[in-house]
């Protein structure tokens, strides 16, 4: 380095050709030297030793399936993609080519093409779309190119007609004939192209799109459309578009080099000969479907049965506006260029871990989707490229297939670990790519109508480096995207010839905002920056948030966090002592002063301790809504102990998964519950409700505390991502400051009623249990099924001058539909939270109880039941917001 810490390019070592020479050992054997070839041919390498690793020469997961196919065509050998991710080196993947079996694959026979041509699975499945909305531009794929410079339009029309004419895709129509969907391949024709001006008072960009968005007609044709804009003697636009159904991905490449090779030819005056194909579009249509029907779609259904599971969650990302009932899949894209910097520590990262740029950045947004939805089965599609074979590697036409990547995450997994998972799901799908993704659709019905993913991921390692050989021209590709949405999220990386990242997120516009992809761009990019640094670090440890976020959080949240020496059953004593006699619990029929309540519920809880329950010892209550279900909670956290509510209502097997899951000892129930519960063996059951005054001997007095603030206070069993019960538990600390901050915000005092009706086994009946009782305020319990009654709900409302209850939406709308709401004139807080709340049910609780405050909370479970609040007024008219922290 120079004195001001440049590099000092001068004072370099010459460098040492016999040192080059040393590091390379020249392949030994014929398996070796044949490998070598294929590998320096792929890689566009000069030689290959047999100690260089393949993805260290620039190898990546498509130049690596390019190896394989030809070694399957040239060696007549079977291998795998794991193969190679496995054997890096030359020398290795040798070895591994040596014990390699022989392609079982049928070879290509060509079409009989005096035969109706069947289409292929991908093309049947297009066929159909089309026949849905013939309209749609969904799949449609277009590219733009600026053409600067002198340009042959003869040489360029006859470059098109000699590519036309090569790939009989381009030169073919669909049609129906009787029960089947056959394709028309159509003799070779002259393209004549008509030059065209920007129209006037229109952008070139609005022309481009114009044209983007221009249906096909799959029956009349054609299915490539070439148009040229003249906007200067030297200087053009052409514009490419393809329907889906002739073409993908990796055919613009092809058609790319081919069409570049071509002109370059005509242009000088010469013929130009390209190599010729062995097979076409057709012929490969009608080996998948013999290859599959002989038994290889069996087989590899299979595999994905297993992978995918029973269950086939839907991601459940929070989103800025509802779904409509008639989606709109209207389309808008974010794009970003990540630095040179983090593009080089993605790849360096990836090879570390033995794997790729592509595997690296599908984990990283596994792992972003898990953060955002807090799920931890993530499913995202990816496109498979889908050319097993090498003679189809040529060709232009729709090969490409849909995967379905499965990850299972939790906060804990190291983001290493996710890697290690997501390679391996990788490999594996690669090794089952040729399954039709249609045939994977019907073979799990249960996903129909959401699909088997929300969420599309494409890694392309994209390079139009040809178009640098257009003699006398400089190509500039003009960006595009497609307006309409396939999914509600899809992210699009491409990795350039120099190694730099580009990142698009195409998102459904009807459901996000612009601003919240930008930021979820922005946290993909933090997470990919902490992972390449670290990449052992735990999935939850990753700060998705940046230092102005940070700060704008801590601004949000306004509410202290209550002590942490604090836990619940000392405040709800303290609180008892002052108001010993004020009535606590009421019910139809009955009620309890502070004192009493108290009484009894420590009775119980000296029982409790008796028999085990101490701090972070789960007790299970199974009980209908009753004074006896009120004092067996309290009982329960008296004794130190952690309550898991048990809905009687819930079916048999999920109670039984429950009760085996939680590792309870010790059943609180009532009688005529206990014989319909499934108890296990070495569960010991208590019925409340039991004759005899069978507590007599148990004193009245507070137990002594055994517990600390962090101690578990319950376990709410919640539906999980999956349909399977998950058990979320929260802290004395988490709850006290939860009640804390509601007491700060909505001020209970011993005016105040608070009606319970809420099933005990969701978490928002917690608050409606002991805020009341932590304030001096009553309760009201509602008898059993009352809360599903809108008639039940009026009465109690009035009888019990209840001012404050819970609805969830739904539950609210049936409520108002009930006369006599305006006569509940002692409501002054109506609280919702479990489900988005229309602006118009809002507008309507704020016109027909005007004296009573609505309030929209939102929160996960495992969140101490709501993390963020708002106040409505009638200014939200278009949306409800879940508020802030």
């Amino acid at each position: 380095l120079t004195a001001n810490g440049k590099l000092d390019r001068k004072a370099l070592p010459a460098p040492d050709a016999s040192q080059l020479q040393a590091a390379y050992i020249a392949p030994q054997g014929e398996l070796e030297q044949q490998l070598a070839a294929i590998w320096a041919d792929v890689l566009k390498v000069e030689q290959v030793g047999r100690s260089d690793n393949f993805f260290e020469l620039g190898g990546h997961s498509l130049l690596a399936t390019q190896v394989i196919s030809r070694i399957r065509q040239q060696l007549d050998v079977e291998l795998s993609l794991r193969d190679l991710f496995e054997a890096r080196d030359l020398a290795a993947f040798a070895q591994a080519a040596g014990n390699g079996q022989g392609n079982a694959a049928p070879r290509f026979i060509k079409a009989d093409r005096s035969q109706p041509l069947g289409l292929s699975y991908a093309q049947q499945r297009q066929w159909f779309l089309w026949q849905l909305d013939p309209e749609s531009t969904a799949y449609t794929i277009p590219a733009a190119l600026r053409l600067s410079g002198s340009l042959d339009i003869a040489a360029l029309e006859h470059s098109f007609s000699a590519l036309i004419a090569r790939h009989e895709t381009l030169r073919t129509t669909f049609r129906q004939q009787g029960e089947q969907a056959v394709q028309i391949i159509h003799a070779p024709l002259a393209l004549t192209l008509m030059v065209e001006s920007v129209p006037a008072g229109q952008t070139l960009e609005a022309c481009v799109q114009q044209e983007m968005q221009r249906p096909f007609d799959l029956e009349k044709g054609p299915l490539l459309r070439v148009r040229l804009l003249n906007l200067a003697a030297d200087e053009h636009v052409l514009i490419l578009t393809q329907h889906h159904i002739v073409s993908d991905g990796w055919s613009m490449p092809i058609m790319v080099d081919e069409l570049v090779r071509l002109y370059e030819g005509y242009s000088q005056g010469r013929e130009v000969v390209l190599i010729a194909l062995d097979m076409q579009y057709a012929d490969y249509a009608l080996w998948q479907r013999n290859w599959m029907d002989a038994g290889e779609q069996a087989r590899q259904l299979d595999y994905w049965k297993q992978q995918l599971g029973d269950e086939q969650p839907t991601l459940e990302l929070s989103t800025d506006r509802p779904r409509s009932a008639r989606q709109q899949h209207s389309a808008s894209r974010y794009s970003l260029r990540l630095s040179a910097e983090l593009s080089a520590a993605v790849r360096n990262t990836a090879q570390a871990w033995q794997s790729t740029s592509f595997m690296l950045l599908l984990a990283g947004f596994q792992a972003l989707l898990h953060r955002y939805s807090g799920q931890t089965d993530i499913r995202i599609g990816v496109p498979g490229a889908n050319r097993p074979r090498h003679e189809t590697q040529g060709l232009i036409g729709f090969f490409i297939n849909t995967l379905v990547l499965r990850a299972q995450l939790d906060p804990r997994l190291p983001f290493s670990t996710l890697l290690a998972q997501t390679r391996q799901a990788a490999l594996d799908a690669q090794a089952h790519q040729d399954v039709p993704f249609e045939q994977l659709v019907e073979a799990f019905p249960q996903a129909r109508e959401h699909g088997l993913f929300q969420v599309m991921f494409n890694h392309q390692q994209r390079d139009l480096g040809a178009l640098r050989r257009l003699p006398g021209l400089l190509a500039e590709e003009l960006p595009w995207h497609s307006r309409e949405a396939k999914f509600d999220l899809q992210l699009h990386s491409e990795e350039d010839r120099n190694g730099r990242l580009n990142l698009s997120f195409d998102y459904a516009d009807e459901l996000f905002e612009r601003d919240t992809i930008v930021r979820l761009a922005r946290h993909y990019v933090q997470l990919l920056t902490q992972v390449s640094q670290q990449a052992q670090v735990a999935l939850g440890d990753v700060q998705l948030l940046g230092a102005d976020e940070l700060a704008e959080q801590a601004q949000w949240s306004a509410a202290a966090c209550t002590p942490a020496h604090v836990w619940l059953p000392e405040m709800l004593e303290r609180q008892a002592l002052q108001t010993p006699e004020r009535i606590a619990l009421v019910w139809e029929g009955g009620s309890l002063d502070f004192a009493s309540l108290h009484a009894q519920a420590n009775r119980l809880a000296h029982y409790l301790r008796d028999k085990g329950v101490g701090p972070d010892v789960k007790v299970a209550i199974a009980a209908e809504r009753s004074p006896q279900l009120l004092i067996g909670l309290l009982a329960i956290l008296k004794a130190g102990g952690a309550y898991v509510p048990l809905d009687p209502d819930y079916p048999e097997d999920r109670l039984a998964y429950m009760m085996q899951d939680s590792g309870i000892g010790l059943l609180l129930t009532q009688t005529l519950l206990l014989e319909s519960l499934p108890v296990p063996a070495q569960v010991q059951s208590l019925c409340l409700d039991q004759d005899g005054d069978w507590l007599a001997g148990y004193s009245t007095a507070n137990p002594e505390n055994l517990s600390h603030p962090l101690n578990l206070a319950y376990v709410i069993y919640t539906s999980g991502s999956t349909g399977k019960p998950k058990g979320a538990g929260n802290s004395h600390r988490a709850l006290v400051n939860r009640l804390h901050w509601m007491q700060t915000a909505y001020a209970l005092d011993g005016s105040d009623t608070v009606l319970q009706k809420t099933p005990f086994s969701f978490d928002v009946s917690v608050w409606e249990f002991f805020w009341p009782l932590l304030t001096g305020a009553r309760l009201a319990v509602a008898l059993p099924g009352d809360h599903r009654d809108p008639e039940r709900l009026v009465q109690t409302i009035r009888e019990h001058e209840v001012t404050t209850l819970h609805f969830v939406p739904s539950m609210l709308q049936a409520f108002l539909t009930h006369p006599q709401v305006e006569s509940c004139n002692s409501l002054r807080r109506v609280v919702c939270s479990g489900e988005a709340l229309p602006a118009e049910l809002a507008g309507q609780v704020l016109k027909r109880l005007p004296q009573a405050g609505l309030f929209n909370l939102y929160g996960p479970t495992e969140a101490a039941i709501d993390v963020t609040h708002w106040t409505c007024t009638p200014d939200d008219v278009l949306s409800v917001p879940i508020g802030r922290p």
